[in-house]
This record gives structure tokens, C-alpha cells and sequence, in this order.
């Protein structure tokens, strides 16, 4: 087999632990640890409309390994506009999902899920994770990605592929042909690789960055119990106020949120997907 370089991956099986390192980076060396003929490029750095032709430029398959859907979108964007397959993945707790996308061929994320979910939703960080979930999703992923990678795309599946390996359901959502009137493989308007359809954030007084997201409607009850376990957390009926050192998140009824403690906007964005959504 020839080297294989390998750009901006995420694996879940026991390629980092507790480091005091970026993930991406702890992955390169276990990966060179058990494969000196794999050739492993690791870039730590947040995804954006301005990187995202620097980063992703040229491959031939994209992984998804990211943890919220402002990304995927961004990444289907790329993908149908430059004709570059890739397989999105994901897991919260004991649900996990995953679909081939080949741009002009299969549906696109855009055809499945036209807009990103609104409102408040479990994340990895507030529901926690199970690994036999993230393990089931990784090797039917790699398994699709090797099948692409030979040429065997007459044995690709063409669905949405859903479970809960809990509670032992699944699901399968077609996904052979692109949906008449998408808005990104019919119409072909790039919006997150515009920058358009990002939360606009700003900066915000001293130490603090405003996100300006108002489309998502927040029960200030549900989300506080959430987030009680990862930090202290007060609400009344106008405002919701969440601490976890050395950050303090101000949320909104209508998800607008004010991170004190960073003026990094791609920590802020970060902090929200976390706790909050994607």
C-alpha cells in the first residue's frame, strides 16, 4: 500500500486519552505508533468559510468527526461545490447517525435537513457518551470510506442510517437521489461557505463575546438542569446565567448569549455548541 495522507481526522477508537495535548495531534502519534507507513498531517485549527479550501483542498474524501452542525453545513457546501464525496457521522449518548453523500449522485446533508435543529438539545458534553455508540458509527463509516476508496461504490449505502444501541432502535431514511428544490445540490447557494447563515458574533464589552443567535426559543428549566451537573446555573423568566470556570454564559429566551471570560470568538462559538447547541 502506498502512504496515505491524512488531514484534519478524528477517530474514536482509543487514538487519544487524557492529554494535556490537541486531540488531532495525540491521534498522529498513535497513528504512527501502529503505522509508520501511514502519513499523518495533523492540523489543529477551527474549520471556517476563510481555511476551509487551505484545509480540505484537494482530497479525495471527507470524514465528518466534528461535534456540530454549523460545520457539517459548512463541509456539505464544499463538498457539492467542488463534486468531493464525504460521510457525515455523529453520536450523543447512545444515538448515533451517519450518510454517504456523493455530490450529484445521493441526497446532500442540505436535502436531508434543509435547516440545522432549533431550540435546545442534548450535547456530548451534556448528556455524555457512549463509546460502543461512537465505535458502531466509526467502523461503518471507515467501512463506507474503504468502499469508496476502491472503487466499490455499487456497495455503498444509500440511506440515513440511525440508532440507538440503548434502547435498540434504528432507523433508515432514503438518501439515494438529491431532493428536488434543495437549496444547496439544486440551487446550489453556498450560504455557510459564504459566511452567511454563521450566528453573527461580536465582541462585547471587556473580555466577552456576543452571539447573536435568534432563532433558537431556550426553556431556561430544561436547559438548567442540563447544565447543573458541569457548573452552577441560576434563571429567572428573563435571563439564564451559567458558570463554568473561568467562563460565565448569559443566555437569552431567544438564544442570544454573552460568553465572559474569552475574547476568541471560535472558543465562544465553541462554548455555545457545547452547552447550549449546535
Amino acid at each position: 500500500m502506498t502512504a496515505t495522507t491524512l488531514r484534519r481526522a478524528t477517530c474514536s477508537v482509543k487514538l487519544y486519552s487524557i492529554e494535556s495535548i490537541p486531540k488531532a495531534l495525540a491521534a498522529a502519534r498513535k497513528i504512527a505508533a501502529f503505522n509508520s507507513q501511514i502519513v499523518v498531517e495533523p492540523l489543529v485549527s477551527d474549520l471556517t468559510p476563510a481555511n476551509i479550501q487551505a484545509l480540505l483542498g484537494g482530497m479525495q474524501l471527507i470524514l465528518d468527526g466534528t461535534d456540530n452542525f454549523e460545520t457539517r453545513y459548512l463541509v456539505n457546501d464544499y463538498a457539492v461545490k467542488h463534486s468531493v464525496p464525504w460521510i457525515y457521522a455523529g453520536v450523543v449518548g447512545s444515538y448515533g447517525i451517519t450518510m454517504n453523500i456523493l455530490p450529484g449522485q445521493t441526497a446532500c446533508l442540505a436535502c436531508i435537513f434543509p435547516d440545522p435543529p432549533r431550540g435546545t438539545f442534548e450535547t456530548c458534553e451534556t448528556a455524555g457518551i457512549l463509546n460502543s455508540a461512537v465505535n458502531l458509527v466509526a467502523s461503518i463509516q471507515a467501512t463506507e470510506a474503504l468502499k469508496l476508496l476502491v472503487g466499490a461504490e455499487d456497495k455503498l449505502r444509500q440511506t440515513l442510517l440511525s440508532f440507538d444501541v440503548w434502547k435498540n432502535e434504528q432507523a433508515e431514511v432514503a438518501a439515494s437521489t438529491p431532493r428536488d428544490g434543495c437549496r444547496v445540490c439544486g440551487k446550489r447557494a453556498f450560504l455557510y461557505l459564504a459566511g452567511e447563515a454563521q450566528p453573527h458574533i461580536t465582541m462585547c464589552g471587556r473580555n466577552s463575546v456576543q452571539i447573536h443567535e435568534r432563532h433558537r426559543p431556550v426553556d431556561f428549566a430544561e436547559v438548567s438542569d442540563r447544565l447543573k451537573p458541569h457548573g452552577t446555573v441560576r434563571h429567572n423568566d428573563f435571563v439564564l446565567k451559567f458558570w463554568h470556570e473561568p467562563y460565565e454564559m448569559t443566555l437569552f429566551p431567544d438564544g442570544r448569549a454573552i460568553i465572559k471570560g474569552t475574547t476568541d470568538t471560535a472558543v465562544a462559538r465553541s462554548l455555545y455548541a457545547r452547552y447550549v447547541g449546535s
